[in-house]
């Protein structure tokens, strides 16, 4: 016998070749099933993920604004400011962000005290958990996110986009969204304009 071609199986294995990797039919339905329950798995992971930020995001919200309130509350000139705690105060939240970071104080002018969510799409104008530090200038600076929550707001008070989806584009990733909601428009005059600037948060 030629030891070449049986080797351990006893006979001739050249029949075998090009069998022994072929998947058998019912491996493949494993392997399909395997598939579709990973994907089922990292859907799940996702929701979950999805509903801890949205929990999150409820405690940094103003109970006072919601779809039905807007036109009383975010789109009535004046309202943040008439509900945002005063100077004193918000300049102490920022000074303990500052220690917190540990950052000099003498650099403290270069940063804004941010709120996650502004008070002008909704936020929580007093929340500890909704203040943060921005620096003013860059591309993910408080300027250009003021600006964002601005159109942002506009877009609301037109009827344009809902509460909640405007709060969900400043609270995620803000940056990526700062190009498409600068290209819509929310038929916002100048009136309007001038007044959602002087509804800006932050110091």
């Amino acid at each position: 016998m030629n030891v070449s071609n049986t080797g351990r199986c006893g006979v001739d294995c050249r029949g075998l070749k090009g069998r022994a990797h072929r998947p058998h039919p019912d491996s493949r339905a494993q392997v399909a099933r395997a598939l579709r329950v990973a994907v089922l798995v990292v859907a799940a992971a996702g929701a979950v993920q999805r509903a801890s930020a949205t929990g999150h995001e409820k405690a940094l919200l103003d109970k006072r604004v919601t779809q039905h309130s807007v036109a009383d509350t975010i789109c009535r000139t004046g309202y943040a400011d008439a509900v945002s705690p005063s100077l004193d105060l918000t300049m102490e939240y920022k000074n303990r962000l500052l220690a917190a970071r540990g950052i000099d104080p003498d650099k403290g002018a270069g940063y804004a005290l941010d709120r996650r969510i502004p008070v002008v799409l909704g936020g929580s104008p007093d929340a500890l958990d909704n203040f943060d530090l921005l620096p003013w200038a860059g591309h993910a600076g408080e300027r250009r996110k003021e600006l964002l929550a601005t159109r942002l707001k506009r877009c609301v008070c037109a009827g344009r986009m809902s509460l909640a989806d405007a709060q969900a584009a400043i609270f995620g990733n803000w940056t990526k969204q700062y190009a498409r909601v600068a290209r819509m428009s929310c038929d916002a005059d100048a009136l309007d304009t001038q007044a959602a600037g002087s509804d800006r948060d932050g110091s």
